[in-house]
């Protein structure tokens, strides 16, 4: 007896085969020159199948960057944001761990084409900011309200603004290439800006 194909399967080696192929070729030619013709035919499918999942290679892109972010986290050695007890080498590991990840090409080509079209496309921007970004940010802001709730920080602590002047700066750097990204410099911003927000009674 022949055994029916698995369609669900062949689309999911299909899909996934799509992604990598995104990823690939955006590292190797950049965004503007990265098109659905050339997805396909790295992938091994028709335009056709591209299009009928997604509507733009913009979108293309941010799924498979979600799905490498998904990747990355499977591989980490933690879930979530660390809590040891300590705010500052908790925020230094992390950001020690992005800094790595801007320094990866794997990571940093789909990242600077994303940032790029999300500025120009004010759609695929909210996406990426809803769907890759919040959540990441989420992280942070509550690891520093466990530190805020356990007197780390001033009770008045603006948890979002710092999260922001943690990682602006960072981004800052990466996205203009002002200087080279070190974890001697997410160090030594951690320790800048928790010198603003800790609480001086628990100092």
């Amino acid at each position: 007896m022949t055994k029916t194909p698995d369609a669900a399967r062949r689309s999911d080696r299909s899909r996934r085969a799509i992604l990598d192929a995104a990823l690939a070729l955006v590292g190797e030619v950049g965004y503007n020159k990265l098109t659905i013709e050339a997805i396909a035919a790295r992938a091994g499918v028709g335009k056709q199948t591209i299009y009928r999942w997604w509507p733009s290679k913009a979108a293309v892109l941010l799924e498979a960057s979600l799905a490498l972010a998904g990747d990355a986290e499977a591989g980490a050695e933690w879930t979530g944001f660390p809590d040891t007890g300590d705010l500052a080498a908790d925020l230094k590991y992390v950001l020690r761990a992005t800094v790595d990840e801007f320094n990866d090409e794997k990571y940093e080509a789909p990242a600077r084409a994303l940032t790029a079209a999300g500025a120009t496309d004010p759609e695929l921007g909210a996406r990426f900011t809803e769907q890759l970004l919040e959540p990441q940010l989420a992280l942070y802001e509550a690891r520093l309200r466990t530190a805020r709730e356990a007197g780390q920080l001033a009770p008045d602590t603006d948890l979002r603004l710092t999260v922001e002047m943690l990682l602006g700066p960072l981004t800052y750097r990466w996205l203009l290439r002002t200087a080279p990204l070190t974890h001697a410099y997410t160090d030594a911003l951690v320790d800048g800006v928790l010198g603003g927000v800790a609480n001086v009674t628990a100092r």
